[in-house]
């Protein structure tokens, strides 16, 4: 039987804390840092030359679904009853909303260090210590919009504008794609200034400290976040039902290193070797509620 993932300023109090519970036990037991690790790993570039599964590619989509599955189902595994919320930013775009209350994500960090004081995750609490990453805090950071460098969330529109391009993916299949779904929602771009990011990446960049980089999952929001993206990937697949659901269909030329290192529709996403193709369709594990 299907569950349901709700929008977050929808849970009630007693949704929140068990949420909040099950991932303070999941960190508990280590499994929460296999997490960080195993997206680290597959945090890759375009210029590297190791396959790119996670971001800047088209598996960005399919293989995070599959993280959040992963994720979601160690966390049914400590309470049958907990699913993943997820965080409308194009609505709940403040520090205020209730996403950053001190129930469920916990508050901005201090000017003086980026050190979130408030919240289940906060250091202070000593049930979330930073034990992998790239820099050798041991505390969650925060930076919610900026305030030194001002940022705003994604918009309405800016989701609109992703959502209207009927092609999934376009060559060259990186964050160079000028066109397609999978990088307008990704959100590279070659602008300047805050404009160089769009929707996905925005958020990352407006919520800053842990978020920023391949670290990111150290910071819970991280799963909130890429429900709602989720959630856009399966409202663009019904909005756009006669267009491919997954570009390339075929491994693109064998002639070209760099083309080599994405997966195509019926190749197979490490580290769990499923195929894009088996992860089009979720309404038989999971639906959105309001």
């Amino acid at each position: 039987m299907a569950h349901t993932r709700k929008n977050q300023s929808s849970l009630s109090r007693a949704e929140r804390r068990r949420f909040v519970d099950a991932v303070l036990k999941l960190k508990r037991s280590g499994q929460y840092d296999e997490f960080v690790r195993t997206h680290i790993d597959y945090y890759v570039s375009d210029g590297e030359r190791s396959l790119r599964v996670a971001h800047m590619t088209p598996s960005f989509f399919p293989w995070h679904r599959r993280f959040l599955l992963e994720f979601e189902r160690a966390l049914q595994r400590l309470d049958a009853g907990v699913t993943v919320p997820y965080w409308d930013w194009t609505k709940d775009r403040t520090p205020a909303v209730s996403l950053w209350g001190d129930d469920l994500m916990g508050g901005n960090g201090r000017p003086s260090d980026g050190q979130v004081t408030t919240g289940p995750f906060a250091y202070g609490s000593g049930h979330w210590t930073v034990k992998v990453g790239v820099t050798d805090a041991e505390y969650l950071t925060r930076n919610l919009g900026r305030a030194q460098d001002p940022i705003d969330l994604p918009t309405a529109r800016d989701v609109a504008w992703a959502m209207e391009d009927s092609a999934y993916d376009a060559e060259p299949w990186d964050s160079t794609s000028e066109g397609g779904f999978r990088n307008r929602l990704e959100g590279w771009t070659s602008a300047s200034g805050t404009e160089r990011w769009r929707n996905h990446n925005r958020v990352h960049r407006w919520v800053g400290g842990h978020m920023l980089g391949g670290a990111s999952v150290n910071d819970p929001v991280f799963w909130l976040h890429h429900a709602y993206v989720d959630l856009l990937w399966d409202r663009w697949q019904r909005r756009h039902p006669d267009s491919a659901p997954y570009l390339p269909e075929r491994p693109p030329r064998l002639g070209s290193a760099q083309y080599r290192r994405i997966v195509a529709r019926h190749e197979p996403m490490p580290p769990w070797n499923v195929k894009p193709d088996a992860l089009l369709e979720h309404k038989k594990l999971y639906r959105y509620g309001s």
